[in-house]
Formats: structure tokens, sequence, C-alpha cells
């Protein structure tokens, strides 16, 4: 019977049951039971003929050249540091709160000027693979940082929260190739430099970046520069296109 329903139609219990002229507590025994079962369908990146070859390409470039031949083994990629940014709210329009009967509503008191303009900040994030001992200890835990995309300037006019002249955090709201420029080369890279491990540091580093506009080209020559000093040769390099998965 429930083979005959639409999909569109099974999205939840409620609907189910609906449609199966039961009720919902009946759909959700049957679910317990195991007669019918929950499943998730997240929608993926439609990938075109050249999108699956070079996601092929990629993997493929990921064997160690010298086992090509014998027993084929991928690279552990301990030297590639990935990237990513992501958009996070400064705060939301409704928090829940678990609170004691004699507690009265938490300070302070939450407002803005529009709930469909609350502030919001761009953070680049950056791992690695961590790096353990043969006895499970950690050796690097990969965490490069967490780099936000803000500015600071002075405030122009006197208020009651602060004196013209004080120095205030802004975000930055336009995320251009040159700002992401900046925070490689002034955040990233030196984070880099000084985590990475020093028995590893002579060999070369990439810095995986998906291909949003806003990110440099792997010849990008401020970058360059910057990436060769100290004695680190830190490289950028894509992920293949439409591929999120190829991201941790």
């Amino acid at each position: 019977m429930v083979k005959k329903i639409p999909l569109c139609r099974r999205t939840n219990i409620r609907s189910l049951a609906y449609a199966m002229d039961m009720s919902t507590s009946t759909i959700f025994r049957r679910i317990k039971e195991g007669a019918i079962r929950p499943h998730t369908n997240a929608i993926k990146p439609h990938l075109t003929e050249e999108n699956k070859k070079a996601r092929l390409q990629f993997c493929l470039s990921m064997i160690e050249s010298g086992t090509l031949n014998s027993n084929p083994i991928f690279s552990d990629m301990f030297n590639y540091v990935h990237i990513d940014e992501k958009w996070f709210f400064m705060s939301k329009k409704s928090e829940k709160f678990y609170l004691l009967p004699e507690e009265q509503e938490p300070n302070p008191y939450r407002s803005c000027k529009s709930k469909n303009f609350i502030t919001k900040v761009m953070f680049m994030v950056a791992v690695v693979r961590p790096r353990l001992a043969k006895d499970g200890t950690e050796l690097f835990s990969g965490k490069i940082g967490i780099f936000p995309f803000v500015f600071k300037e002075p405030a122009k006019k006197n208020s009651k929260n602060r004196v013209a002249g004080t120095l205030e955090i802004k975000p930055i709201l336009s995320v251009t190739k040159d700002v992401t420029r900046t925070c490689l080369i002034e955040k990233v890279l030196p984070v880099i430099r000084s985590k990475w491990p020093l028995s590893q540091s002579n060999t070369p580093i990439f810095i995986q970046q998906n291909n949003a506009r806003p990110h440099l080209s792997v010849n990008d020559l401020q970058f360059t520069e910057v990436a060769r000093q100290d004695g680190f040769d830190i490289r950028l390099c894509f992920q293949p296109p439409n591929s999120p998965d190829l991201n941790v």
C-alpha cells in the first residue's frame, strides 16, 4: 500500500498517515518496528561529463607515483590545507534557554533595528589532517585557525556607548579577491608557518580552495612571493568544480 503512495505525500508522518487513512501514532509504531524506515534525500550538485573527468583525475593525482605499476597507494595528504568560508549571523531572531523556576529572563535585553537585517560576519576556516604517533598520541591537531573577515574603524561621533575615535570592529560585507588575498597573506600563512611540524617544513604545502570567484589564482604573484618566505613552499590549488565532497 505504501508503494502506491507518491513520494511527495510521504515527506512526514502526518501526510503519510492521511494518505494511508491511519492515525499518526500507528505510523509512528510501524517506524519503530522497522516496517517503515525514514530516508533523507539530499540534493547533489549537477555533474557534467567534464566535471566527472575532473573528479576522476583529481582522485588519481592523489596516488603515489612510485606505486602506480605495482600496488597503488594514496598519498597521506598531510601536506594539504583545506580552507572554506561561511557566513555566520551575530544573533538569531529567537533564542531558547533552559532556566530554573526562580530565574528571571536573561540579560542583556536583545534588540536590533530590523530582524531581517541582522549583522553577519564571514569566517575563513583552515584545517589539515591531524598527525598521530604510533601509540595514538596527538603530534599535531591539524587546526590551523578560524579567521574573521573584519576591519577596525574609529567611531566618527560620540554616543552613549563610546567616544569618538574609539576603534570599532566591523564586518567586511563584500569579500573580494583582494580581501581573500589579505586574509591568506596576513593571517593564514603566518599561522601555518608557526604550527607546521619542522620535520616536514621542507616539503610543498598545498592550500586547497573551491572555485568561488573571490579565491586566488594558483599563480597569484603577491601570494606566491610571500608563500615562499622562511624556507617554506606553500602553493594554492583548486578542487574540481561542483565537488564540495572533496574538501573536508
